[in-house]
């Protein structure tokens, strides 16, 4: 089913930009004026082909026609409309692989971020010899860490795995490609025709030398040692760079003006750091998605290889965005609203049933904190930060016959709070922010009321939630082409931001979560042994 927001009342000159946020689970467009208000907004959902036992794809057609699908609903019969845009950029998410021929044309379907059947070939390009250090050789693991600031995961679920994977199993293929794109990159092209790839977008091929952000490029050394030639890789750009215009086909389609600019935008997590207002450096914000992350802006390179933190290029040309990640946030929900509550038949036969998400809410927030005792891991698919770690699984400990389905409820919110703290403290640690600090909150996560006072409670974090947390990422795209065009500055994005509402850590709970973080960690501490024991030989859940 699609879905479009509700238009608000704009004045006849306001200028516009069509802001494309494509996820995982489908693509959105939205009407955002350079003032960050959405005027509109519609969706169209992408199909996941599952491919053997660890391949995880999308078709890239589908996300152009959901692309073009979303954005006529927006335009159609919308003459006025039309002639206000002044410009399209994108935010995608990363870690994302589509082999392309001279002509643009995809020659198979994208390796998603989630495809793992990478993970022999980029472990046999990461080792060297018998002295490896968690897998890499010493040599190479510096090199990458000094002009990248990362590594190639070595769960191949990255572009440097995929193509790493095409190389080893499928060398026509790799031959025949013209070029390796990122899922914005592929959606630029087809909007202008230009192979090119933003800074971050290009990231996860960990071919790139960082070190200085006004002329990152590719390394020659980090190329052979992923097996990989410079041509078979877009021109690296800037964010804000504006790369064109339409091309004659789809200003024709979209009914808008051939000389509509186009600016190169942004992966996901960019995207979202602009769009949550939070551009100055040291400024927090979490991501609440089907996965979830921290982000903050610091002006430096730096890698802390123990915690899996990072600082990366951004969509901010002169700053580098840190970055904690976590595998699982909203996936657990969309778990126990699935899998536990009902039937996805159930939800689909029942146009009349309440939204199940407002709901889970609601009886969350009748069941006092703590969860009376129980305690949810929600590890679905293994743990990035602070530990590296896919054979981490979900479970609920403590259960007795006492507790309801509402505790459960309550203990999945409360188990993903207290996975953020987990994640958070060695993330305030690398930027340098105090516990008593703010954080704002968006993704659909970040829409929950009760979810936002609950992380408050757990992290004794200030939360500010703002206006439309979910289009985060479409506003972030939107502030990006406005930098882009000249009509403004990223030191203009925090006033633009407006905040709904402001969550304090409540004093009287936080004896309570410190003791439930305690043994949250406790039970990592004394788990991930069997777990690594039981899931050694099995691969992480998709």
């Amino acid at each position: 089913m699609a879905s479009a927001g509700r238009a608000a009342v704009s004045s006849s000159n306001e200028r516009l930009v069509l802001a494309v946020d494509l996820g995982t689970s489908g693509c959105k467009c939205a009407l955002v004026g350079l003032d960050g208000s959405v005027q509109a907004w519609a969706f169209r959902p992408v199909s996941l082909h599952l491919v053997g036992e660890h391949g995880v794809e999308q078709d890239p057609e589908d996300w152009w026609q959901a692309f073009l699908g979303a954005a006529q609903e927006l335009l159609a019969g919308h003459a006025q409309r039309r002639r206000q845009i002044i410009a399209v950029c994108c935010s995608a998410f990363g870690e994302c692989t589509v082999p392309v021929d001279k002509q643009g044309n995809a020659l198979s379907r994208a390796m998603l971020w989630l495809d793992m059947r990478g993970a022999d070939a980029i472990r046999r390009r990461a080792r060297s010899g018998r002295l490896n250090i968690q897998g890499y050789g010493p040599l190479k693991l510096a090199r990458w860490l000094r002009l990248t600031g990362g590594a190639p995961s070595l769960s191949g679920k990255d572009p440097a795995g995929h193509i790493a994977w095409l190389h080893d199993h499928d060398k026509p293929l790799f031959e025949r490609t013209y070029k390796f794109l990122g899922a914005l990159d592929f959606m630029n092209l087809r909007l202008t025709g230009r192979f090119c790839s933003t800074y971050d977008s290009a990231l996860t091929t960990w071919a790139t030398d960082n070190r200085d952000l006004s002329r990152v490029r590719y390394d020659d050394r980090l190329l052979r040692m992923l097996k990989l030639d410079s041509k078979q890789l877009p021109e690296l750009l800037p964010s804000t760079e504006v790369i064109g215009h339409l091309t004659p086909k789809v200003a024709e389609t979209l009914g808008l003006s051939p000389a509509t600019r186009v600016v190169a935008g942004a992966v996901d997590n960019s995207a979202a750091a602009i769009g949550a207002g939070t551009v100055r450096d040291r400024e927090l914000h979490l991501y609440l998605g089907t996965s979830s992350w921290i982000g903050a802006h610091i002006p430096e390179k730096r890698t802390n290889l123990s915690a899996f933190i990072a600082s990366l290029p951004c969509a901010q040309k002169d700053r580098y965005l840190a970055m904690a990640m976590q595998s699982a946030a909203c996936s657990n929900l969309t778990m126990l609203r699935d899998r536990i509550l009902f039937h996805p038949d159930e939800l689909m036969r029942d146009d009349s049933r309440p939204d199940v998400y407002a709901l889970l809410d609601n009886i969350a927030d009748r069941v006092p904190a703590g969860s009376r005792g129980l305690i949810y891991l929600p590890w679905l698919q293994g743990e990035r930060t602070p530990v590296d770690d896919r054979h981490l699984r979900a479970g609920l400990f403590n259960l007795s016959l006492e507790h309801t389905r509402e505790d459960m409820i309550r203990a999945f919110l409360e188990g993903v709070a207290l996975n953020t703290r987990w994640m958070l403290e060695p993330m305030l640690t690398f930027v340098g922010c105090n516990r008593g600090a703010s954080m704002t909150v968006v993704g659909g996560g970040g829409q929950s009321h009760v979810w936002c006072q609950m992380i408050a409670d757990v992290t004794g974090m200030v939360i500010e939630q703002p206006v439309a947390p979910i289009q985060a990422n479409a506003v972030g795209a939107a502030f990006i082409a406005g930098v882009g065009l000249g009509e403004m500055s990223f030191n203009d994005v925090p006033a633009l931001c407006q905040r709904e509402r402001r969550f304090e850590p409540r004093e009287a709970l936080r004896h309570l979560y410190d003791d439930r973080f305690g043994t949250f960690k406790e039970l990592h501490r004394r788990l991930a042994p069997l777990y690594r024991r039981i899931n050694q030989h099995r691969s992480a859940p998709r």
